[in-house]
């Protein structure tokens, strides 16, 4: 019974094969269609996958129409086939690539209407290849693996289009605030997913034959889909992505490099990337994992690629993740904490002041991190910007920069090197203690003046006589000036008859 099931089987993929309805080969032309498709199922799914797969189509999407294979028709060969249960271990591998050869069938979402009867056959095909590769205590072959890399690259490598908005609110858009773009199709394209994730993770692949297909280019199709609006799809490629990384080491260097391209390019080119947050999470992990001493190929990373990013206005999408990657390299690494400070120095924000308190508190882990001889050959231009922010009149500002004098480590590398630090923000001190409009800020200003003067009232009393001659001298300039815009308005006005020039000496 079951060699005859088998064989109405391979008959109607004979059939089928003719029409290339789910043929496990894809052609030149298929590889580039396929990235102009969405393919995923719809209804309800099995406890297997994650509860939000059985999630419904959301019928309120839609895009540009999106062909598939047979231009949009189904063969009406495109029929269930028998399940794993039904057929003896000899030949469950043989079916594997069966029931994956039919998952290569694209399908247009964006009529919710359209195939729902083949849709749903795709969908229960693809649970049930998810439950035989979760559950398979047999190595796949290498026929099994090429098949199945297929499969996927035809499923999820298509083109992003990304949400269309009006080219003048562009600069006004706020990622964190708008709500972001969901796939229709990810009924299905979650199951894909899923079922690569689990393959990727499953003993029986082998990392030696796998990585022939799971090769170069199909990282870098990964590494394009980040750039995916649906932060669901953004979440499986982090997952996945970091299983690469761990399973295949010949492939480290190159993944690394190309994900330094990316930031390049985000930094210098466009500003514009919906995964840069989680491939910097990818990287806080690669990062905790580097061996000591650090090579030189990874300080280049973090001087050329990950203290730029600080550059663009988007910061605030990503800057947590930021922010850990580089404090993973200064506690790697203390030698490196004199570059951070510098970099981020030289990338500081002038008019952005939700911007600016990003920096401050990445700045107070860095020091957190930093020791006396790397702390002493930033101080000066570090202390200069210090003494801005803390006449800044942004309250929150000079009121975040106050509050490093908190933090025991922050206090006793200013402690001793109070002599080069006083002198340098006293005079900003001394300003908002006196002038300063927001009271908090002139409290915490007054408690850090008595931090000084009971620590060296010998030094605060000079910096103090200092600041007071500057002023001095300041008040006289100013009077001068003063004076001579006087002089100037008299002999303009006994001059103002006349043609003759006023001419001051």
């Amino acid at each position: 019974m079951i060699k005859q099931i088998l064989g109405k089987v391979s008959g109607k993929k004979s059939k089928s094969s003719k029409n290339k309805d789910f043929s496990g080969t894809i052609s030149p032309n298929s590889t580039s269609s396929s990235s102009k498709r969405n393919d995923y199922g719809s209804g309800n799914s099995r406890k297997l996958v994650n509860s939000d797969i059985s999630a419904p189509l959301n019928p309120r999407f839609s895009s540009t129409e999106k062909n598939f294979r047979n231009g949009g028709h189904v063969s009406v060969s495109y029929e269930a086939l028998p399940s794993f249960r039904e057929v003896p271990s000899s030949e469950k591998q043989n079916l594997f690539i069966k029931k994956v050869n039919m998952c290569c069938v694209i399908f247009d979402f964006t009529d919710p209407t359209k195939n729902l009867k083949e849709k749903e056959i795709k969908r229960q095909t693809l649970l049930e290849l998810v439950d035989f590769v979760a559950s398979s205590n047999v190595k796949f072959t290498e026929s099994v693996m090429q098949e199945f890399v297929k499969m996927v690259s035809a499923n999820l490598f298509r083109e992003l289009t990304p949400q269309p908005r009006d080219s003048k609110v562009l600069d006004s858009y706020d990622v964190e605030e708008e709500e972001p773009s969901m796939d229709p199709a990810w009924p299905h394209l979650q199951i894909v997913y899923e079922l690569l994730l689990r393959f990727i993770a499953s003993p029986e692949a082998d990392a030696k034959i796998a990585k022939k297909y799971i090769d170069h280019y199909f990282v870098l199709k990964l590494l394009d889909m980040f750039d995916s609006e649906d932060p669901r799809e953004r979440e499986y490629l982090k997952t996945i992505l970091h299983r690469v990384y761990g399973k295949f080491m010949v492939h480290r260097p190159f993944i690394r490099k190309s994900i330094n391209n990316i930031f390049y390019r985000f930094v210098l080119e466009t500003e514009k990337h919906n995964g840069i947050a989680e491939l910097l999470e990818i990287l806080g992990s690669i990062i905790n994992g580097f061996a000591l001493p650090l090579k030189e190929e990874h300080k280049l990373f973090l001087s050329r690629s990950l203290i730029p990013l600080h550059k663009p206005k988007c910061l605030a999408m990503y800057h947590q993740q930021l922010s850990y990657c580089i404090t993973q390299f200064v506690e790697k690494d203390c030698k490196l904490a004199d570059m951070v400070i510098r970099g981020l120095l030289k990338y500081w924000p002038v008019t952005n002041s939700s911007k600016e308190l990003m920096f401050l508190g990445e700045l107070e882990e860095v020091l957190e991190a930093t020791q006396q001889p790397e702390f002493h050959r930033c101080m000066v231009p570090l202390f200069k910007q210090i003494a801005r922010c803390l006449n800044s009149l942004h309250f929150q500002v000079a009121e975040r920069v106050l509050f490093f004098w908190n933090n025991d480590h922050i206090e006793s590398l200013i402690r001793q090197n109070r002599k080069v630090i006083l002198p340098i923000i006293f005079p900003a001190l001394e300003r908002n203690g006196r002038y300063h409009w927001n009271q908090a800020v002139h409290g915490l200003t007054l408690n850090v003046r008595k931090v000084f003067f009971d620590l060296d009232p010998e030094l605060f009393n000079e910096c103090l006589l200092n600041f007071q001659e500057e002023e001095a001298k300041e008040e006289k300039i100013k009077s001068r000036r003063e004076s001579t815009w006087k002089r100037l308005e008299e002999i303009a006005a006994d001059k103002v008859s006349s043609n003759e020039a006023v001419l001051v000496n």
